[in-house]
């Protein structure tokens, strides 16, 4: 592409490649002939080089294309300047003016054009004619093949100095004193000089006629301006789009501004200008969707967002805008599902959101829009007479200790009326009768949460525990019950029985089996684990076994004591 082989040549100009600049300016030229800004470039790579009539014939070929472009007369009047015709130098330069009369490039052209226009011709100086040497288009060659030079290329201070003398040979006495000045100058004229060791000098190896002796100068002259390569024109369609995505976005932000004020009638009026000027930015139309949703018009708000997603398709854009236009259109389906009924339309457009970019925030719409539908569900289903009847249902098969059939009839009562009590202790029942203690444990708790004074609910969970061997936290059960019903007998019974069992263990009077298997169960309970991990409780351990006093002194304190108790209770720790 031209704008790649023109971008190389600038990066070769900018570090005095001048040789190789042009080479790129030409293969730019070659893919695109007819833009004046190239030959421009050209130009002046070939004046660097000072190679002035290719670079006069690049100067006429740009003021041909473009006549009203000032530059391309700077370039002319260079190129003449570098050809000795001065004339035609303040020519160009006046013209160059005439189309803009604050170039500061063209007032300093002009000006050195009439000086030299003014000056009598000389002949060369000493230092001019070997600075002439400095001129030639295998200079740049023949450092860069020159092991002993080739480093300098990338040292800008030399660079520096080296297109200085190439400006004005006269002023090579300046940078003698310079050794890779006096060792280039060595490579150009294949001559060693004598190199200063300590005050000494050695004879050099070939002898060459000293340089006549230089007459210093009235007036050194000016260095002439080095021309530098123009950057490529900016075309006019692309100004324009760079110009409505500017103006475009100004309108976004004044819309953002509006929004914040909650002058909605404004902030619309804001982003549909921001999106006629710019059609490739979808984020426009979820801002007035955004709009559209706080101001309750939902049909509008759903046609932006679809619109969003069906252009952000087509430009590629980014999955996060379409997610979160997917995700404004979900939010607007849920407000309308409560009243429509219907959850699975905003579901599946979360869903959608979700798969283009995962976000919590969708998530969590996406979860607050299922349980509203499984709510709905519930109370479309709710039913407490016919919750009676299944309830009835499963009462008749559990006394037939049809427990499966039992179990199907109460889960549909409370699928008919899921805060019913009753119903949880019922099942509760059933899930120990077939052996499934967590969910009959769960079920108790249910029971317990929906009734705290059902004296049931004690019983059941007391009793799943008491069967887990769990006997002190069945007792913390029974007793909590009782706090409610002091009289009831099952929660009585549940109280002595869990007291008998604790006590045989504190007593000693477990079997070796059975105290294996009540420790190793102690010991899946996060609880035990707490404890034994305490440092208080363990110092209170190795006290019990080690230091009576100090034991007697920890058990008076409740908490420790009450913690002993369960790891008496477990198994853990026996009583003597």
């Amino acid at each position: 592409m031209a704008d790649e082989a023109k971008a190389k040549g600038n990066a070769a100009f900018a570090a005095g490649r001048f040789e190789e600049a042009a080479q790129h300016f030409s293969d730019a030229v070659a893919l695109a002939p007819d833009n004046h800004v190239l030959y421009s470039n050209r130009s002046a790579a070939y004046a660097s080089l000072h190679r002035y009539a290719e670079a006069l014939a690049d100067a006429e070929r740009t003021v041909a294309l473009k006549p009203d472009w000032a530059k391309g007369y700077s370039r002319l009047g260079a190129a003449h300047l570098g050809l000795g015709d001065h004339a035609k130098a303040v020519e160009a330069y006046e013209k160059g003016l005439a189309l803009e009369p604050s170039n500061e490039a063209l007032k300093s052209g002009l000006a050195q054009a009439r000086q030299a226009q003014a000056s009598p011709r000389r002949p060369p100086s000493g230092a001019d004619a070997i600075g002439k040497v400095f001129q030639g288009p295998e200079l740049w060659s023949r450092i860069a093949s020159d092991p002993t030079t080739r480093g300098y290329l990338d040292q800008p201070d030399f660079m520096q100095m080296l297109r200085e003398v190439q400006r004005n040979p006269s002023s090579l006495n300046t940078y003698l004193s310079d050794p890779r000045m006096v060792q280039v100058l060595s490579l150009m004229l294949n001559i060693k000089f004598p190199q200063q060791n300590n005050g000494a000098s050695e004879p050099a190896a070939q002898s060459t006629p000293p340089p006549p002796k230089q007459q210093p100068e009235a007036k050194a002259r000016e260095p002439e301006p080095e021309p530098e390569p123009e950057p490529m024109e900016i075309p006019e369609e692309e100004k324009e789009r760079k110009e409505r995505k500017a103006a475009a976005q100004k309108e976004k932000e004044a819309g953002n501004a509006a929004y914040k004020k909650k002058d909605f009638e404004t902030a619309i009026q804001h982003y549909t200008k921001a999106m006629e000027l710019d059609d490739e930015d979808i984020s426009y139309i979820t801002n007035r969707a955004a709009v559209y949703l706080e101001m309750g018009k939902y049909d509008e708000c759903i046609k932006d967002c679809d619109k969003a997603v069906e252009r952000g398709r087509e430009l590629h854009a980014d999955f996060k805008m379409i997610a979160r236009a997917l995700t404004r259109k979900g939010t607007v389906l849920a407000k309308l599902a409560k009243s429509s009924k219907d959850y699975d339309v905003a579901i599946e457009t979360f869903q959608k959101a979700l798969t283009e970019h995962r976000n919590p925030d969708t998530l969590k719409k996406l979860n607050d829009a299922e349980r509203a539908k499984k709510e709905l569900e519930q109370q479309e289903y709710y039913d407490p007479k016919i919750a009676d009847e299944e309830r009835e249902k499963g009462n008749e098969y559990f006394k037939q200790q049809k427990y499966p059939e039992a179990v199907k009839h109460y889960t549909e009562a409370l699928r008919r009326n899921p805060k019913d009590p009753k119903v949880y202790s019922n099942r509760a029942a059933c899930y120990t009768k077939l052996g499934a203690m967590p969910e009959g444990l769960k079920d108790a708790e249910k029971c317990i949460e929906l009734d705290p004074t059902f004296s049931k609910g004690y019983t059941r969970k007391g009793a799943i525990q008491f069967f887990m061997k769990e006997y002190d936290k069945a007792l913390e059960t029974y007793q909590a019950g009782l706090k409610h019903d002091p009289k009831n007998p099952e929660l009585l019974d549940g109280v002595r029985r869990c007291v008998e069992q604790i006590n045989k263990a504190s007593r000693g009077e477990l079997s070796q089996e059975e105290l294996k298997e009540r420790q190793a169960r102690a010991m899946q309970d996060p609880e035990i684990q707490n404890i034994l991990k305490d440092p208080i409780m363990q110092q209170v351990l190795t006290d019990l076994q080690e230091n009576p006093k100090a034991a007697q002194a920890h058990l008076k304190n409740p908490g420790v004591m009450a913690k002993i108790q369960k790891l008496v209770s477990a198994g853990i720790v026996q009583m003597r």
